[in-house]
Formats: structure tokens, C-alpha cells, sequence
């Protein structure tokens, strides 16, 4: 093949970044790095975001070394079907593609929403919380003892019956004194009800602001009611400012919510939170690159459509509206079930793996995102199982609580609760808080 000059591959508006490497990458097989820097296309690369980078902070060979592997990275037959090329979705007469080099700009974006965040709870759900009498409850705290506050940090929370035992020979409390010391520790370190709600707040007023501005940007277009048309022309379809604002947002706010899980109230479904966070990260990302965008637009309309209901839910159990609060989770257990379990799986699941192969053959893009969209409807059927048995808990009459989250402990009086002159009375408890008669309505 006859070695064509890198200024031949240059329009004049540069390359993106993801077509420069892949071209950088067909250069290599036909010369050395030493010829390509001697030649006069370099100072182009230079103003490129990307590897050559390397060539600067390690030595020749360790550099050589990961501009392979980049070059592997962004083979296009890993991200493109067959005879299809980076150049291919170049920016030309006036419409624009994706890009990977697009994608920077969500990890400032993320950083930006947990500020967003700290203010928003502070000034707006703090003082809503207030508004629906959301009131932290005085919760009884383990006396000092440093005995059991060393075992508790080091070896374990809760211990077992052989444990007790010896911790309350070591520190002279009975072996009730010594439960009930690790009850209250462990209430301390669970989170207050005026941090859930905040948490809550800040989902729900992103998640439906999300579900709106998604509908918006994807209603009108032709993929939303045929799902032929989501690969109609794929992979050479252009994006409009809208979608690209839609996928900046969306793929910044999971890039937050990954940053602060760690802060964030845990669940019991916390392992299964970062899978999901991750893989919905890497999805989102991965159609980018691959430029699946119809598909991942609606992909996140659908997951926000029911994400709102939920975090509404919570928020109205945590201020004591238990009837408010289960009619709306009735109404998020209908949608969740159409949405996850019936149009993903048996609409747009069946788009991603069925009408695809009708123009191209399978190649390795198409099962990592097909992949990806498996792992998320495993996790979409573990919750709806957590659903069901919140909903059969409902239909028997008991009150319907969110089952990932941990039940605060009581102590052994079953109620004792510290009044403000501090004299202990004894009142029934609903996780961890006093049961409260809301059948009665409330006003705004």
C-alpha cells in the first residue's frame, strides 16, 4: 500500500481527537515513530489532546509501549462495524458528530452538580423538610467506654454471644448492658431522617427535571416510535445540541453520584448501586464513542421515568404521609414493571440486538453494549423483586418502607425515646422512629 503524507488525512479544521489517534495507529504500521516526528504533520499533532503526551514524560520504549495500547483502544473494529472508519463521522457540511473528546467536560460537570447538591439541601431541602415537619428524633447515644469502642471500631459491630461475654468481663457491664451499648452505637452511625430527605430531594428535582427535558428533546424525533429508525443510517447520524446537552448532563450527574456514594446513605443494595452506576456510566460513554445515540437517549428517558416516582415516595414517608406515600409507590411499582421489565427488555433491548444485525454483522461494539444492557437488566429484576415484596407488604396492610434501607435497632423496652427534659418515655417504633397518625388529611 502506497504510504500517503499525514497532511493528506488533514482537513483544515483539524481532526477530532478519536480520528487522529486511529489515524495515528495506521500511520504506525506503515513507518517508524522516529520518521513520523521528522515529518511536518507533527506540529498538527501536537495541538491534539491525546498520547503524544507520553512521548514527553516516559522513556522511548515505555512510550512506544502505551501508544500501542492506545492505538489497540480505539481500533475501529472494536468501536465501529466492519469497513466503517473514524473519518467517517467528521465533522462535514455543516453537521456534526460525536466525539470521545466531548466527554471531558463531565467530570467538571459532575464536580459542578455535588456543588449544586451542598447548596440545594442546604437553602432548599432543609427548609422543605421543615415545611412537612420532618423532625430528627433524639436518639439515645452509647455512654463512653473505651473497652467497647475499640472492639467496635476494629473488630466488628456487632458481636457475637462469646464476644459479649468477654467484653463484659473487660469493661464490668452485664452482658444486656453491653447489647444494648452496641444498639446505640450502631443507631449513631446510621443515617439521620433529615439526611435521607435531602438525598431524596436532590434525586427526585434532577430525576424529573431529567424525565421532562428528555421527553423534549427525543418526542418528536421519528426513532421515538419506530425503533427501525433508531439505525437508519448508523453509523453516520449527526447529533444537535440538544442530545449532546442531554448526554453531557445525564453521564455528569452518574459521574456524581459515583463520587459521593461513598457519603451517600447506604443501603443493603449498596454493592449493587455501584454496579449499577458503573455500568450505566460505561454504557452511556461506550454509545457516545460508538456514536449509539438514538438508542442511548432513550435508554435514559426510560430509566428517569420512573426515578422520580421513587425518590418522591421516600420523601413523603420520610415526613410521615404514609397514605401520600404509598399511593405514589403504587403508581411507581406500575410504572417500574412497564418500563424495566416489559419496553426494555422486549422493545429496546430487542432493537439494540435484533435490528442491527439486519445492516451489519456483529462485531465487538455490539456486544459490549448489549452486554452493558444485560448487566442493567439483572439489576432491574433484583430491584423489581425488592418491589414486589414491598407491594405485597402493602396489600397486607403493613406499612411500605424502602427495603434497602437498614431498620434502625430499639432497645430493649421496644419505644424508649429521651423527651426534652430528658425523662424516657415509652412510645411504639416504626424503623427507628415513632409510629405517627397520618390518616388524618394535611394541608399545605
Amino acid at each position: 500500500m502506497r504510504q500517503q503524507s499525514p497532511d493528506s488525512f488533514l482537513p483544515e479544521r483539524g481532526l477530532s481527537s478519536v480520528s487522529a489517534f486511529s489515524l495515528r495507529a495506521s500511520l504506525n504500521t506503515t513507518s517508524s515513530l522516529s520518521s513520523w516526528e521528522e515529518n511536518e504533520g507533527w506540529g498538527t499533532w501536537k495541538r491534539l489532546p491525546g498520547p503524544p503526551f507520553w512521548h514527553s514524560l516516559w522513556s522511548p520504549r515505555t512510550a512506544r509501549m502505551l501508544q500501542t495500547l492506545y492505538d489497540y483502544f480505539w481500533w475501529e473494529r472494536l468501536w465501529l462495524p466492519v469497513n466503517l472508519t473514524w473519518a467517517d463521522l467528521e465533522d462535514r457540511d455543516g453537521r456534526v458528530y460525536a466525539k470521545a473528546s466531548d466527554l471531558y467536560i463531565t467530570l467538571p460537570l459532575a464536580l459542578l452538580f455535588l456543588i449544586i447538591r451542598y447548596f440545594f439541601e442546604l437553602y432548599v431541602a432543609t427548609p422543605l423538610a421543615a415545611l412537612l415537619n420532618v423532625k430528627e428524633k433524639t436518639r439515645l447515644r452509647a455512654p463512653p467506654n473505651a473497652t467497647l469502642e475499640h472492639f467496635y471500631l476494629t473488630s466488628g459491630k456487632q458481636p457475637k454471644q462469646v464476644e459479649v461475654e468477654l467484653l463484659s468481663r473487660q469493661s464490668g457491664l452485664s452482658g444486656r448492658q453491653v447489647e444494648r451499648w452496641f444498639r446505640r452505637r450502631r443507631n449513631q452511625d446510621r443515617p439521620s431522617l433529615l439526611k435521607k430527605f435531602r438525598e431524596a430531594s436532590w434525586r427526585f428535582t434532577f430525576y424529573l427535571i431529567a424525565f421532562i427535558a428528555g421527553m423534549a428533546v427525543i418526542v418528536d424525533k421519528p426513532w421515538f416510535y419506530d425503533m427501525r429508525k433508531v439505525w437508519e443510517g448508523y453509523p453516520i447520524q449527526s447529533i444537535i445540541p440538544s442530545q449532546y446537552w442531554y448526554y453531557m448532563i445525564e453521564l455528569s450527574f452518574y459521574w456524581s453520584l459515583l463520587f459521593s456514594i461513598a457519603s451517600d446513605v447506604k443501603r443493603k443494595d449498596f454493592k449493587e448501586q455501584i454496579i449499577h452506576h458503573v455500568a450505566t456510566i460505561i454504557l452511556l460513554s461506550f454509545s457516545w464513542f460508538a456514536n449509539y445515540l438514538r438508542a442511548g437517549t432513550l435508554i435514559m428517558a426510560l430509566h428517569d421515568s420512573s426515578d422520580y416516582l421513587l425518590e418522591s415516595a421516600k420523601m413523603f414517608n420520610y415526613a410521615g404521609w404514609k397514605n401520600t406515600c404509598n399511593n405514589i409507590f403504587i403508581i411507581f411499582a406500575i410504572v417500574f414493571i412497564i418500563t424495566r421489565l416489559v419496553i426494555l427488555p422486549f422493545w429496546i433491548l430487542h432493537c439494540t440486538l435484533v435490528y442491527p444485525l439486519e445492516l451489519y454483522p456483529a462485531f465487538f461494539g455490539y456486544y459490549f453494549f448489549n452486554a452493558m444492557m444485560g448487566v442493567l437488566q439483572t439489576l432491574h429484576i433484583f430491584w423489581a423483586y425488592l418491589i414486589l415484596r414491598m407491594a405485597h407488604k402493602f396489600i397486607t396492610g403493613k406499612l411500605v418502607e424502602d427495603e434497602r434501607s437498614d431498620r434502625e435497632e430499639t432497645e430493649s423496652s421496644e419505644g424508649e425515646e429521651t423527651t426534652a427534659g430528658g425523662v424516657v418515655k415509652s412510645r411504639p417504633l416504626v424503623n427507628g422512629h415513632p409510629i405517627l397518625n397520618n390518616n388524618h388529611r394535611k394541608n399545605d
